[in-house]
């Protein structure tokens, strides 16, 4: 389970396409057929999801999904996995010359982000967590340093070592399984909140028809790769899963890329810096910058191409909830995820740290240097706290947790949630 759960990739999603670079005989790049393609099925998507979507408005900048970010040849991008084992040197070798964001970045959610089971402190801490659903009885408990689900009916029971634990715990964390060489993911999770288990975030909530059903969900190659990709670093190595390569939660390579030549060029201290061999992501423009955060946290193409009409579900993927702000469709270059959040330290939830983010363009008279966007009055009922009002929580059923609507706007009262 993701720290946030905006990241939750539990959604049944499409199959995986293929994008070509290839040029056909006329000349014309295959891609931008597969985008004219990826495109019709946004705006299809948008018809059929109901009226909410059938209302709203293609973003100015439309963001791609990120299939189509990972296919593309060049550069790095998250989830990509196409680098050798031996272009990946570990973050000891960054902490080296970068100390002071190593100190920071240990204390987030995404530093953290998965653990194998054994090393779970969540159940560890507990002799036993129960629950009943229907006819199943569940219990997640430690054995001999392992920890175990077991999950039971009146006729047999199944005890399933568990694997992997992805979530901090902050708000939650779901548990992986092995089984004849597949990978499942446990039907009950851990929610902090209420310091129980309920229902895995994605999974159906009816009473489960088998025992093994009950137990969990077998996940595909692809889903697989994904969860791993988003909670893991190194465990897609030249195209392929390879869970040996894995290093624990999302270290300095998953964003800035293979290191082993930054690394050596630094080393060297000679030309050409070395700078120019790792990817820094603050370089992107807007649209690009929030697809990167996107490509775990899903893009505004992700969710009108794979998850349409999930309705309040959708508050859990940011970059889509931000791409639907009118600050976005003016084509603001400064709202991008990085303008309020730095990667390199754990969220802030005090709200008003957010404050100087919100006044930076809402702001009257404008300050001395202004960006070539026009300036935007302040809110006329207050100057502080501003995500409380213009960025409200919601309470999603059965995720015993709130979470922050990242669409910026004016909340009418009585006014229904702006899918």
């Amino acid at each position: 389970m993701r720290d946030e759960l905006e990241t939750n990739r539990n959604v049944p999603s499409s199959p995986r396409v293929k994008v070509s670079t290839a040029v056909s005989a006329r000349g014309t790049p295959i891609r931008f057929f597969l985008s004219a393609i990826v495109l019709g099925s946004i705006c299809f998507s948008v018809a059929i999801a109901g009226e909410n979507h059938a209302a709203a408005q293609v973003p100015e900048a439309v963001s791609q999904p990120t299939m189509m970010r990972v296919e593309d040849a060049a550069g790095w991008w998250p989830t990509k996995g196409t680098a050798a084992k031996e272009q990946l040197v570990g973050s000891a070798a960054c902490i080296r010359c970068h100390a002071d964001k190593s100190v920071k970045y240990d204390g987030t959610a995404m530093a953290h982000a998965a653990v194998p089971a054994e090393d779970s402190e969540i159940a560890r801490a507990r002799d036993v967590l129960r629950l009943q659903i229907g006819p199943f009885n569940y219990e997640l408990q430690s054995v001999q340093g392992k920890n175990v689900l077991k999950v039971s009916d009146a006729k047999a029971s199944v005890s399933l070592p568990l694997s992997w634990s992805f979530g901090v715990g902050s708000i939650g964390q779901t548990y992986l399984y092995e089984l004849n060489g597949n990978y499942y993911e446990a039907h009950v999770s851990y929610y902090s909140r209420v310091r129980a288990l309920d229902v895995t975030p994605g999974q159906s909530r009816s009473i489960p028809a088998t025992l093994e059903s009950a137990a969990g969900r077998r996940m595909s190659t692809s889903e697989t790769q994904l969860c791993f990709g988003c909670h893991t670093t190194g465990s897609m190595l030249n195209g392929k899963f390879d869970p040996g390569g894995i290093s624990l939660g999302i270290s300095c390579e998953a964003c800035h890329g293979p290191g082993a030549s930054h690394v050596a060029t630094e080393n060297l201290g000679t030309a050409p810096p070395g700078e120019s061999l790792i990817f820094n992501p603050a370089r992107l423009d807007r649209v690009a910058s929030v697809d990167f955060c996107g490509a775990c946290h899903r893009t505004w193409g992700d969710v009108l191409t794979l998850h349409p009409g999930l309705g309040l579900f959708n508050l859990r993927f940011a970059p889509y909830r931000l791409e639907n702000s009118e600050c976005w469709k003016q084509g603001d270059g400064r709202i991008t995820c990085l303008v309020c959040h730095d990667p390199h330290q754990p969220l802030s939830h005090d709200t008003s740290s957010y404050d100087s983010a919100c006044l930076r363009c809402h702001s009257t008279p404008p300050p001395a240097k202004q960006s070539t966007s026009r300036p935007v009055a302040t809110c006329r009922v207050a100057a502080k706290d501003c995500v409380t009002c213009h960025m409200p929580k919601y309470e999603l059923p059965g995720l015993h947790s709130s979470f922050t609507d990242h669409r910026i706007r004016v909340v009418r009262a009585q006014a229904p949630y702006p899918e």
